[in-house]
């Protein structure tokens, strides 16, 4: 379906582009109120130690020796992994993979977009080429994340069926924070996020062959937003309205986009504060059925024993994201099956990232996935992408049947993490990726938590 026959593009004025470009080009750190600063600090900490965790994944190993062979031996930018220093290009596109992979790192709900995976790649390493403060480096994550977010919600719910809209709306949410710290006029901010829109993609189809696409979908996304900004300052130019135009995303990615969300509340409403964390190491689709599930057996004290059936009653994103996930042929691909998730809580109260990577041995979790199943329900559907409810019904053996509901999963603004749990969850995933020692993590946590008063921002370890 094309743009035109899409009702609510028929209001796309063509200034869209240009006020969303102008707001980002002109944000300062000064008008961005104290707690979504605070809050975007939080986003930065929990994303470094989704980067960490990275370290030895063989995806991201085989896209450290692809940096290495085709980028530059030294620079100013980090590939926080391996340490290496090379090019903004090369270390914006290792740190987004690295964060992305072991499904730790952030997402807003209503864009059902995980902003921090390409945002702060491409802000990081233009800061650190830039020799930018940590003021700048703020307002330009908080300027990707208004962007990138409205992108997201305005490519609505159709888009996301067959796009991955970190893939696509990421694009330009780097674009713009590589851009804001390239100090771009509105108009090359504009120009920026034409050559950001040309390039944005990322299928859904990986997902049935257990493929390493979903970490290439972030890592282009950051680097093809920041390639899209340093072309801009030098003077290249974009589609001016390559969001809303005619043969613009909208026409060829969506049929319910609506222009008015581009704009929505800019400078009032901050998307970047309605972001979740993410609690277990899963697909956030999987998150209200598991928190909804671990409820039930918290409460009535249940074993793998007592159960005989879990259905968890869910909106239609999930069906068509989990639903191709049958077999999981591997970790990644498992955290991608509702059946094998709710499998681990039953069997461990929890789905981290030691229970999935000894899922394949885990006989108990493996033996439960046939009682799982998945059910569309229409009250969780109609509050789907805004809230993510979750629902789910438990068959014990001895027939009862038990309810558990959840309206705010773990990680979401109204059931956020805390500060310190937000520490102690980057300490652990940094652990993971056995990239840093304990001590190399005390002097790192300090500096992460205090990043927008530095007066430079240089390499990180």
């Amino acid at each position: 379906m094309t743009s035109g026959t899409n009702p609510l593009m028929r209001n796309a004025t063509g200034r869209e582009s240009a006020e969303l470009a102008t707001f980002a080009a002109n944000l300062r750190f000064e008008d961005i109120p104290a707690d979504v600063v605070a809050r975007s600090v939080d986003f930065f900490v929990d994303w470094t130690g989704s980067v960490l965790s990275g370290n030895g994944q063989r995806a991201i190993g085989i896209l450290e020796r692809f940096a290495e062979a085709m980028g530059p031996s030294g620079g100013k930018a980090q590939i926080l992994t391996s340490r290496r220093m090379t090019s903004p290009l090369f270390a914006a596109l290792v740190n987004a993979a690295a964060s992305h992979i072991s499904e730790q790192d952030d997402v807003h709900n209503g864009s059902v977009f995980h902003p921090a995976a390409v945002v702060f790649p491409a802000a990081l390493a233009t800061a650190q080429h830039a020799g930018a403060s940590g003021r700048d480096f703020i307002a330009a994550a908080v300027a990707g994340y208004e962007a990138g977010i409205r992108v997201g919600e305005f490519l609505g719910r159709s888009h996301y069926r067959v796009f991955h809209t970190t893939g696509t709306a990421g694009t330009i949410a780097a674009a713009v924070a590589a851009g804001r710290l390239l100090k771009l006029s509105p108009t090359a901010m504009v120009e920026a996020i034409g050559s950001a829109g040309t390039q944005a993609a990322g299928l859904w189809e990986f997902l049935r062959d257990a493929a390493d696409s979903k970490q290439l979908h972030a890592a282009k996304a950051a680097g093809d937003g920041l390639t899209a900004a340093f072309l801009a300052k030098d003077g290249f130019t974009g589609a001016k309205r390559v969001l809303e135009g005619p043969q613009g995303m909208a026409a060829g990615m969506s049929t319910d986009a609506d222009p008015a969300k581009l704009v929505d509340r800019l400078g009032s409403r901050w998307a970047l504060a309605e972001t979740s964390f993410k609690f277990h190491a899963s697909c956030r689709h999987t998150h209200p059925s598991a928190d909804a599930l671990l409820q039930i057996i918290e409460t009535s004290n249940l074993s793998p024993l007592d159960i005989n059936r879990v259905t968890a009653h869910v909106h239609q994103g999930a069906l068509d994201v989990l639903g191709p996930v049958t077999n999981p042929a591997t970790v990644h691909q498992a955290k991608f099956s509702m059946p094998a998730t709710l499998a681990l809580i039953v069997v461990h109260r929890r789905a981290g990232m030691a229970e999935y990577d000894g899922y394949f041995k885990d006989e108990r979790a493996r033996s439960f996935l046939d009682r799982v199943q998945m059910q569309f329900d229409p009250e969780v559907d109609a509050a789907y992408p805004n809230r993510w409810i979750g629902k789910v019904t438990v068959i014990t053996k001895d027939g009862q049947k038990l309810s558990g509901r959840v309206d705010e999963p773990k990680g979401d603004p109204g059931n956020t993490l805390s500060r310190e749990e937000i520490d102690a969850k980057a300490r652990r995933l940094a652990a993971y990726g056995h990239s840093v020692s304990h001590d190399e993590v005390d002097r790192l946590m300090p500096l992460l938590w205090s990043v927008s008063g530095l007066n430079e921002i240089t390499r990180l370890l």
